[in-house]
């Protein structure tokens, strides 16, 4: 066993060891702990929580390889997660948390006075976060497939069984406090490998300056920036220039940033952390810190991306393109390129059989043309899964053992983390939203704790497998999961707060035809979606709406689901005056002397 297998086993092995110790300390003996922690978790606490449960295997793994890959069109992933965070501190964290419900499902139940609305939000709810969940299993098969050195496929199934193990076990109150153990460390892994790389490519241990500070090659100053030598490598390569490619159209850039935003305010598992403080005023604080310990890594990223796609570039065209020795022989190849050929995410074929390795975009015509004049014979580096480079980065740029190990340790981290919380809300709603709320009122605590277990374990079950094969890289279909969110959870929230006039009618076929819209949206242009390996390029499709990725497409369907949600509502009956007094009551401030109706509402 090498250095670097007994550092990687080392370090994954202790912070592992520390997860399942927590989830055994804070196991939940109650449904109030499984699901809400008690409702006694600290503001700033819950905020490193969120961030954790928030940065998953498509924060830590994949959103660093899209924007290396997509430069700046891949912004729309920084805007839309963050500025969600945002929407959600603002308009609808302190609400849910004083009108004082488990879960999702349970408020747009109570407050549509409607168990078919309720129905349709599990619905909903069970939709987005299975999508979301495959791209954490994405993300841990990439991790544990490059850890133990295995396929993807065993990779997957090996973590599997940690996420059942310490989520089944501990609920909301052990995913909470192991949550914070892993944000520690998901956050440190991401950072010190980015603090290091800089130094060694621009002198700058700060990444977010180093993005745009002078590039240094071999010791000397370049007397050009960072991002000035990325544009050039990959354009003399026949790549689109990396500081302005864009993802598709203007209209498809603020669709799919709109969608990301208000899917982030629409996703369940995040919501219902805010129900795990004491007070009302502590979910508003919960997002704030949440927004603070996010953003460490969001503006890391995309110097994170830029490097890493610099440094594979680099380790590839050793030399001047077109010249005998201008490319990496494939025997001659470092050991992290052998390491990732075994995972299956890394693939070489030797087109032109000279045994170098030619890696160019080989779509771009004038640049195939002049590429067939050096013998060329196509792309040779016919797979680079976007979703390795933040692991594999560490090891490009030949960094210590101790740091390549953290940086697995963390994308285990990230992917565990949010794949739990995603977890807990699934079988939240099957037990507590479907079976007490609808089927079995009268059930006892223990019987309904067991039942959320079970119903988690079988949803890891079904994740996994999907997992096994899924629509594209973790970003991707992380994407798809906040689109199902915008369209049908997100609307459904906003008019509950917001407009004391919506009635139950109005929200269920609001929820129907947003999800449904964008459902058949995406399934209609799954071929884009399901090729495995495919150059994520947007706006190629003549057939997409107005030039609307399936990706994007939840911001329309939470257009059609308002529209379709106000228009319903008042061609209907009004809610019972009960429900319009709850949400004037609801958006009273605690102390203003002006809620006198909340409790006996509550209560009805």
């Amino acid at each position: 066993m090498d250095n670097l297998s007994i550092w990687t086993y080392s370090v994954v092995g202790l912070t592992f060891t520390l997860y399942i110790g927590i989830a055994i300390w804070a196991r939940a003996a109650t449904t109030a702990e499984f699901y809400v922690a008690g409702k006694g978790i600290h503001p700033v606490a819950n905020g490193m929580a969120t961030g954790a449960d928030w940065m998953s295997a498509a924060s830590f793994i994949s959103m660093a390889g899209l924007i290396a890959f997509n430069g700046y069109g891949a912004s729309v992933f920084l805007m839309g997660w963050t500025g969600g965070y945002v929407l959600l501190a603002l308009l609808l964290a302190p609400y849910l948390r004083k009108f004082g419900k488990f879960t999702v499902p349970e408020f747009i139940g109570d407050r549509y006075y409607s168990q078919a609305a309720r129905i349709v939000a599990v619905i909903c709810l069970i939709l987005a976060s299975i999508t979301y969940v495959i791209g954490q299993m994405k993300g841990i098969g990439v991790a544990f497939s490059r850890f133990l050195e295995t396929s993807y496929d065993t990779g997957l199934y090996i973590g599997m069984g940690i996420v059942f193990f310490y989520a089944v076990l501990g609920g909301m109150k052990g995913i909470t406090y192991t949550q914070i153990a892993q944000y520690c460390v998901l956050i440190l892994a991401y950072t010190v490998p980015a603090i290091f790389i800089s130094m060694n490519l621009t002198g700058n241990p700060l990444p977010q300056l180093g993005l745009g500070s002078e590039y240094i090659q071999n010791g000397v100053a370049s007397g050009m920036s960072l991002l000035d030598k990325l544009d050039q490598v990959i354009i003399d390569l026949g790549f689109k220039e990396y500081t302005t490619q864009t993802m598709g159209n203007t209209l498809n850039m603020f669709a799919y940033t709109l969608s990301l935003m208000i899917g982030t305010a629409g996703l369940p598992h995040v919501i219902i952390r805010f129900f795990t403080v004491p007070r009302v005023a502590d979910a508003r604080y919960s997002a704030g810190w949440a927004l603070v310990f996010i953003a460490i890594l969001y503006t890391t990223a995309p110097a994170v991306g830029a490097m890493a796609r610099l440094n594979l570039m680099d380790t590839i065209q050793i030399g001047p393109i077109g010249t005998e020795t201008g490319n990496l022989k494939y025997e001659d190849r470092p050991d992290w390129f052998k390491k990732w050929e075994t995972t299956g995410l890394l693939e070489f074929e030797d087109k032109n059989g000279d045994g170098r390795i030619q890696y160019y975009n080989d779509k771009n015509e004038g640049f195939a043309a002049q590429a067939a004049s050096y013998g060329w014979k196509g792309n040779e580096m016919v797979k680079v899964d976007r979703d390795i480079m933040v692991l594999a980065n560490p090891e490009i740029a030949n960094l210590p053992d101790w740091v390549i190990a953290l940086v697995v340790a963390g994308g285990l981290a990230a992917a565990l983390s949010t794949a739990a919380g995603l977890l807990l809300a699934i079988s939240s709603a099957v037990s507590h939203d479907l079976l007490k709320g609808v089927f079995k009122p009268n059930i006892s605590e223990k019987a309904e704790l067991n039942a959320s277990r079970v119903s988690m374990a079988g949803a890891i079950v079904v994740a996994g497998l999907l997992g096994l094969h899924p629509p594209g890289f973790a970003a991707g279909t992380v994407a798809i999961a906040f689109g199902l969110a915008a369209s049908s959870i997100f609307p459904a929230l906003m008019l509950g707060i917001f407009d004391k006039r919506m009635n139950n009618t109005g929200a269920i076929w609001g929820m129907a035809s947003g999800i449904t819209v964008t459902l058949l949206y995406v399934f209609q242009h799954k071929g884009f979606l399901f090729i495995p390996g495919t150059e994520f390029m947007m706006g190629m499709d003549p057939n997409w709406f107005f030039g609307i990725s399936p990706n994007a497409f939840g911001a329309v369907g939470a257009v059609i689901n308002f529209a379709v949600a106000l228009t319903v509502s008042r061609l209907t009956a009004e809610p019972p005056e009960s429900i319009q007094a709850l949400v004037e009551d609801v958006r009273v401030p605690r102390g203003s002397g002006a809620a006198p109706h909340l409790s006996a509402a509550l209560d009805h």
